[in-house]
């Protein structure tokens, strides 16, 4: 009988691969962003939707899908005389957000690109010169960096800047 079960036990270990030892048993991630990633502990950037209403403190990004891309809205407000505000469009490749926004006051344009960090967005410190045409006195959207609050389009189409102007919606003033 005991002959008999070590037998069975030997062909079963025979059946299992061998693992070379100190080896995990899965791939291991790379870097630490990845291992965060893989346990769930942070969203993977690449298969979340970028749709939503972000913030911190005061400043304010609303995305929205649209027809052919995604709708930005943008709003800082400083103070009645420190502020910014402006809409646009946005496309996405990976975690790269192809940002612009509409500056009828300057021929220059606002075009960047931002990061998109799964339930974050992060702003480059320099921006064109052109995006300080959404912007009043000495206020910026540069560096901005904005945590998700909610992924509904319905809740982010509602965002308004400081005149009341829808960013990503469209109530016949945007």
């Amino acid at each position: 009988m005991k002959f008999g079960l070590l037998a069975a036990l030997v062909v079963l270990a025979g059946c299992r691969q061998a693992q070379p030892f100190g080896q995990p048993a899965t791939p291991a991630p790379i870097g630490l962003e990845a291992a965060a990633i893989q346990a769930g502990i942070i969203p993977d950037p690449a298969s979340t939707d970028i749709t939503g209403l972000y913030a911190r403190e005061t400043d304010r990004v609303c995305i929205v899908p649209s027809a052919i891309a995604y709708r930005i809205g943008v709003t800082v407000d400083y103070d009645d005389s420190e502020h910014c505000s402006g809409s646009g469009v946005v496309t996405r490749v990976g975690e790269t957000l192809h940002v612009t926004l509409d500056t009828a006051r300057t021929a220059a344009g606002c075009r960047f690109d931002a990061r998109f960090e799964g339930d974050r967005i992060v702003f480059p410190g320099r921006l064109p010169a052109g995006c300080q045409a959404v912007c009043q006195d000495r206020a910026s959207i540069a560096g901005l960096a904005l945590d998700r609050l909610s992924d509904a389009a319905s809740e982010a189409s509602t965002l308004r800047d400081p005149r009341g102007k829808l960013l990503c919606g469209d109530d016949g003033r945007s």
